[in-house]
């Protein structure tokens, strides 16, 4: 087993999954506006329906990681990274060709089948290839979003200036797919760890039961929300309440999170994994709302600030709590975290479109004709929008500080080791 190559394939394979969602987001203006596919959208219900096929993507994805996680060992690792990489080339290529909005739909949502697999099968992977410092080796592995949000996002903002085509700035994703199927051809998997430990199907499903977990998965449906809603939607809002390249602001609040994931397990000795949670939905929710208030570039920059050093250890840091308090679950538990995210990440996107498409019209935006006027109802419905994500903070909030204080409690955030009893971490 080549483990350095496997984690090379891992970490562009993530970067493929960050651009097609940065880029599929750049893209939404140029999209709606294509006199091509103009027809596809109802009539003020664009943003909304634009949004559908974002979510597409993401139950795409909470599908494909819920039916796969359980029979990762049975189907193997190597098998299920190839069909992502088919997945992946036939969900792009097919997107740019749409000929109707229902093959837009069935061609994202093959996309994100692949992401899918993507995210089963390379956490479960590093989790047993490093299984003594499993947050810090999964925050590094996942900085590889925000360095995919980066690479996207700097191409995108690069082909907008050279007014190329949105076919062509999709069509960038194709390349490093490519390379990362390249390098997982003819490697050698590991089993899991759960598989490795002799731990039997049935206690893994217990596992999953478990009221402790339940509850981590519930926050996970909420902070990946605040993690990875606004991203989708920050070129557009920014562009109305800050009058700004939102593009630009994904690339460097993306350069913060890349930076920073490195640093992951320092903090989370020093403060344990759960209080790094808490701390982050209390930033993100702040950041968020004075993301909504930005009206010019600086303030953007400061909100931004906020915003991503609290959600720059959510998802990986979640996952590193199921492998290490959770480990009977194995990948099957991993990829719960994933589904929950995923799913709810899609349905509160779908929503946030409605919210703008709705307080758009309340504010009389298509019936009138003066720019300033659709510009101020846009920027307001924008910042509704961004309001009603930060305000779902408040669960994990109270979830991770009762959490923190019963761990404190019990001497501390403990690791739980297959075939031995917990031990303190």
């Amino acid at each position: 087993m080549n483990q350095r190559r496997l984690f090379i394939a891992s970490c562009l394979s993530l970067v493929v999954t960050a651009m097609i969602f940065a880029l599929r987001g750049n893209v939404e203006d140029l999209v709606l506006a294509d006199p091509a596919v103009k027809g596809f959208f109802a009539q003020g219900a664009e943003k909304a329906g634009y949004g559908w096929i974002s979510t597409m993507a993401f139950f795409g994805f909470a599908a494909s990681i819920l039916v796969t996680s359980p029979m990762l060992d049975a189907l193997g690792m190597r098998n299920l990274l190839y069909l992502a990489f088919g997945l992946h080339i036939v969900g792009v290529i097919g997107f740019i060709f749409a000929p109707s909005y229902t093959v837009m739909q069935l061609t994202m949502l093959l996309a994100g089948f692949g992401n899918g697999l993507v995210e089963a099968v390379i956490n479960p992977l590093i989790a047993t290839m490093y299984p003594k410092e499993k947050t810090h080796k999964l925050n590094v592995l996942h900085s590889w979003w925000p360095g995919g949000l980066i690479i996207g996002g700097l191409l995108g903002y690069v082909m907008s200036k050279a007014h190329l085509n949105w076919q062509i700035q999709l069509g960038i994703i194709l390349i490093p797919t490519i390379v990362y199927g390249v390098l997982i051809f003819g490697q050698q998997f590991p089993l899991t760890e759960r598989k490795a430990s002799g731990v039997s199907t049935g206690e893994m499903l217990k596992t999953a039961l478990n009221p402790a977990f339940l509850l981590l998965i519930g926050c996970m449906t909420i902070t990946a929300s605040i993690e990875l809603a606004p991203g989708q939607m920050l070129e557009s809002v920014l562009k109305n309440t800050a009058g700004m390249n939102g593009i630009l602001i994904l690339v460097y609040g993306s350069a913060l999170m890349f930076v920073l994931r490195y640093f992951a397990g320092p903090i989370a000795h020093k403060i344990s994994p759960i209080g790094m949670m808490w701390a982050s939905v209390t930033l993100a929710a702040l950041g968020l709302f004075l993301l909504a208030s930005a009206t010019n570039q600086v303030f953007a920059y400061v909100a931004a600030t906020v915003f991503y050093v609290g959600v720059c250890f959510m998802w990986p840091t979640m996952l590193g709590i199921t492998s290490e308090r959770f480990p009977q679950g194995g990948a099957f538990t991993m990829g719960l975290m994933g589904f929950a995210g995923q799913f709810m990440l899609g349905m509160v996107i779908f929503k946030m479109g409605g919210i703008r498409d709705s307080l758009r019209q309340a504010n009389g935006w298509r019936e009138t004709a003066d720019e300033a006027t659709k510009a101020a109802a846009s920027a307001a419905a924008d910042a509704a929008a961004f309001k009603y994500v930060a305000m779902l903070a408040v669960v994990p909030f109270l979830v991770f500080a009762l959490w923190w204080f019963k761990d404190k409690a019990a001497g501390g955030y403990r690791v739980v080791k297959l075939g031995s009893e917990g031990v303190k971490g």
